[in-house]
């Protein structure tokens, strides 16, 4: 949720869609099959979305409705995370300058910004939280990381550096750990995860610390792209530190899932848990663990190949929403490409299933933001439902790829 306009500031107010009832009709029978349809789905989304802000700088809104009335940073991210290849360089170029521009002079990077030109640096047109969304600057890097690769312009990211070194340097992070944090003691710091804004962590936040692991990553690979090794080892080093930490103090091995943070709200964290295993931050023994229990929780934890935030029938400790619905209890298809990569570690067959009824439902029933419990669709024609998942079934599928390749050299070899 990004919360941008006025009718989005309450949990009331959400845009109802369909009661999920139908059978689900299975017409795709394979994962690569299931690839194809999402990728045709995601462009045909993206194209549909796109606007224009004041001063005619192209923009593309998180839904092709009129639900989210604003460009926001983070859904831009992953629908360049998932098919960058829908927007042309022009609109990419464009859409990267438009948010550098908005960014304050400490740093700090909007969360979106409505199509009048007005940055807003908290969900909820501005209401939700003191201070700007702990996932701002990641989502920057992100972007900038995304743009580059996609056009390949060094110069653009050489004068852009500056902008994006301030971004990371304005993380609010605790300088014991170097994890990402949320301040405890105001009644509401700031909002963490966009897709968690409506949940009160507080402490040291587990999601917002992987997208900084993310972003060091993605920073250091433009500053070797423009010749700075020293300072992109400087933040390499950075990454593995912070990533160290989150394996130390969000890990619980008696569940064998990490905690979502370290002071409110630490309900386990099914949605980081399988992003820490495609972001590599999971030690080999914790992604099996994760494996283990989405595995074994599978049916749960799932509704038709959309995901849970939580383990089932637990809700988070202090959230804006009620239970059963949206955030608190509702599923997402956002993370199951997340959820395909990690169970595809210990059972690749229900991998596929993930794959597979997700792109079936979508087929049969339509694409929405997510599910409530009751199976009635949340928001329509949202872009990040379809996008986000692309790039988790990719990375899937080609490590099995690998894993035949290798396996044939044995046999080969043998």
């Amino acid at each position: 949720m990004d919360g941008s306009e006025d009718m989005m500031d309450t949990f009331d107010a959400q845009p109802l869609g369909m009661a999920i009832a139908a059978p689900l009709r299975r017409t795709v029978d394979t994962a690569r099959d299931a690839l194809a349809i999402l990728q045709s789905k995601a462009a045909e989304l993206i194209v549909s979305t796109r606007r224009e802000i004041a001063g005619g700088s192209a923009a593309y809104p998180p839904e092709a409705g009129p639900y989210y009335d604003a460009f926001c940073l983070r859904d831009f991210a992953y629908m360049l995370d998932g098919c960058p290849e829908a927007i042309p360089e022009t609109d990419l170029r464009e859409a990267f300058e438009l948010f550098l521009a908005a960014q304050r002079s400490d740093g700090a990077v909007p969360n979106c910004i409505r199509f009048d030109g007005t940055p807003l640096f908290q969900p909820g047109d501005g209401s939700m939280g003191a201070n700007p969304v702990a996932d701002g600057s990641q989502f920057l890097i992100s972007v900038a990381w995304h743009v580059f690769n996609r056009i390949g312009d060094r110069q653009l990211i050489r004068n852009a550096m500056p902008r994006l070194i301030q971004a990371m340097e304005a993380i609010p992070r605790t300088p014991r750990t170097g994890l990402v944090t949320i301040d405890p003691v105001p009644a509401w710091d700031r909002c963490p995860y966009g897709f968690t804004d409506t949940v009160h962590k507080k402490g040291d936040v587990f999601f917002a610390s992987l997208l900084f692991v993310q972003a060091a990553e993605q920073l250091a690979d433009l500053l070797q792209s423009i010749g700075r090794e020293g300072d992109a080892d400087m933040w390499q080093a950075e990454g593995q530190l912070v990533a160290k930490r989150i394996r130390m103090y969000f890990w619980d091995k008696r569940v064998g899932l990490f905690r979502a943070a370290s002071h409110s709200c630490r309900e386990h964290d099914v949605w980081g848990s399988a992003f820490a295993v495609q972001l590599a931050v999971a030690t080999s023994g914790q992604l099996m663990s994760i494996a283990s229990y989405l595995r074994t929780h599978y049916d749960e934890i799932t509704m038709r190949g959309q995901v849970r935030h939580l383990p089932a029938d637990t809700y988070w400790e202090k959230c804006d929403t009620p239970r059963g619905t949206y955030q608190n209890g509702g599923y997402w298809a956002a993370p199951s490409g997340w959820l395909a990569y990690a169970l595809d570690i210990v059972d690749p067959a229900l991998a596929d299933r993930v794959v597979l009824d997700l792109t079936n439902d979508f087929l049969a029933n339509g694409i929405y933001e997510c599910l409530d419990e009751d199976g009635i669709g949340r928001v329509p024609d949202y872009v990040a439902s379809v996008t986000l998942p692309i790039s988790g079934i990719k990375r899937m599928l080609a490590r099995r790829e690998k894993r035949e390749s290798d396996l044939e050299l044995a046999l080969l070899a043998g």
